[in-house]
């Protein structure tokens, strides 16, 4: 199982660092914006931190069930950009594992529950990213590809 997270906060290591972890956003972020925008731009449309589902995709496709995720690369420790504080690290460890293992449990209950999960890291190419989520809706869908012309 995971290592616990004490309840209990460690205080931040100074009041510049208190003030941006009070800034940071938990929805709506920059890169789950660029996301939605290509989204609807390409034309579909989708529900927005849809409450009722295991982890509130940031992005869902009910029709399709499909949940998009937007991590960001600190919080869910990406393998090419998660860093890992050096104040209070062994805490930092554990709540970021934590995170990662809570994706994991999320990802499964939607699975179960007949959804598609796809995750998305806050640094890629949001054409691609947009590319790969509208495969998928297409495929779970039933829906052509742009361009198709039925023979």
């Amino acid at each position: 199982m995971s290592t616990s997270v004490s309840l209990r906060r460690p205080a931040a290591s100074s009041p510049m660092v208190s003030s941006q972890m009070s800034r940071m956003p938990r929805a709506s972020t920059g890169p789950e914006l660029a996301v939605r925008r290509e989204l609807h731009r390409r034309g579909l449309r989708f529900r927005v931190n849809l409450a009722k589902l295991p982890g509130r995709p940031d992005i869902a496709f009910t029709r399709a069930r499909l949940a998009i995720f937007i991590d960001g690369c600190f919080w869910h420790r990406c393998p090419d950009h998660g860093t890992l504080p050096r104040s209070n690290a062994d805490w930092w460890l554990a709540k970021l594992d934590r995170n990662v293992e809570r994706d994991a449990e999320k990802n499964r209950a939607l699975v179960d529950l007949g959804w598609l999960p796809i995750h998305v890291w806050e640094h890629e190419n949001v054409r691609e990213a947009a590319d790969r989520i509208e495969q998928a809706w297409r495929a779970r869908s039933n829906t052509p590809a742009a361009g198709w012309v039925p023979g």
